[in-house]
């Protein structure tokens, strides 16, 4: 039996086959990559590998948010730090030119007054570097979302 594998033009271009030659196919197994141990706080490695004039920003959004969520778990989801328990609560991230708070939609309705002065979209607000960080109000954010079982 002669099984036919399809291979792509540029592909036989470059081995030098036309449609229709046959050919040898040799498979080999992928070696499975090392496992890495997990990080005893991943969140400090991610704040860690930003830039350096938003990590002190990015400590101050942590340090609130800990205050505020004394019995959440720090973790890293969606690839951003984020506030667990039983759900995830709130994540943050480094972005250009602002700090993203993801608290969900319904955070975003529930605090409109209060962001008139932010950029949001359906579940995020946006806090540029620009801007000293409204901390009290990132609590309170966070605190609404836990109370409520509000999942960004």
């Amino acid at each position: 039996m002669n099984p036919k594998i399809g291979i792509r033009k540029d592909i036989r271009a470059k081995i030098g086959n036309q449609p229709g030659d046959s050919g040898a196919v040799t498979l080999v197994e992928r070696a499975k990559p090392a496992s890495v141990p997990k990080s005893a706080d991943p969140i400090g490695d991610y704040i860690s590998a930003q830039p350096e004039h938003v990590q002190p920003l990015l400590n101050q959004v942590r340090s609130t948010l800990r205050a505020a969520l004394p019995d959440a778990e720090e973790r890293i989801s969606w690839s951003m730090p984020t506030y667990w328990r039983k759900h995830n609560i709130i994540h943050f991230a480094a972005a250009k030119a602002h700090i993203g708070l993801y608290p969900g939609p319904e955070a975003i309705e529930h605090f409109a007054p209060k962001l008139a002065d932010y950029k949001t979209s359906k579940g995020a607000i946006q806090l540029p570097y620009s801007k000293p960080l409204p901390l009290d109000l990132i609590a309170e954010i966070a605190r609404w979302c836990c109370e409520t079982g509000n999942h960004p």
